[in-house]
């Protein structure tokens, strides 16, 4: 795309199907290394990446010659499939379904990345669907409470 220059800066974020807490601590790097390279591969660059147990957060620049949703299939589809070759962990491993996308300003870049990389200590105050929900909100998107990330009843 000739003459076409942009400067966009999304983070998504998605949940382990039934927000079931399967990503260890022991393997979570490396797959946090895999959806790096499928972002990469794919022309994007990853500016910050964690996994918590039940969810993760990813924040890059997005180039606009794919669509987000197309690379949010592939980064959830080539992920589990990655992940239940390994045998990391006894049951099939899936992504739920959908994901939350946010932007940022390039000024926002810093900020956004440190709350990634402190996940952890993060969610010592505060559950992940309460964070969702504070996203949700914060950027002002409308969404059905029955259809926030949530576990299986």
């Amino acid at each position: 795309m000739a003459n076409t220059y942009t400067q966009i800066h999304i983070q998504c974020i998605m949940a382990v199907k039934f927000r079931q807490s399967l990503i260890g601590t022991e393997w979570k790097e490396r797959l946090n290394q895999y959806i790096t390279g499928i972002v990469q591969n794919n022309g994007h660059k990853m500016i910050a990446i964690n996994s918590m147990p039940d969810h993760l957060h990813l924040f890059f620049g997005f180039r606009p010659d794919q669509s987000l949703s197309d690379l949010m299939r592939l980064v959830k589809g080539e992920s589990s499939e990655w992940l239940n070759k390994q045998g990391f962990i006894k049951s099939k491993f899936s992504w739920q379904e959908g994901y939350g996308a946010f932007s940022y300003s390039r000024s926002q870049i810093k900020t956004v990345a440190e709350y990634i990389e402190n996940q952890e200590e993060h969610h010592r105050k505060k559950t992940f669907l309460k964070e969702y929900q504070q996203f949700l909100e914060h950027f002002e998107i409308e969404f059905d409470e029955r259809y926030i990330f949530k576990p299986l009843e």
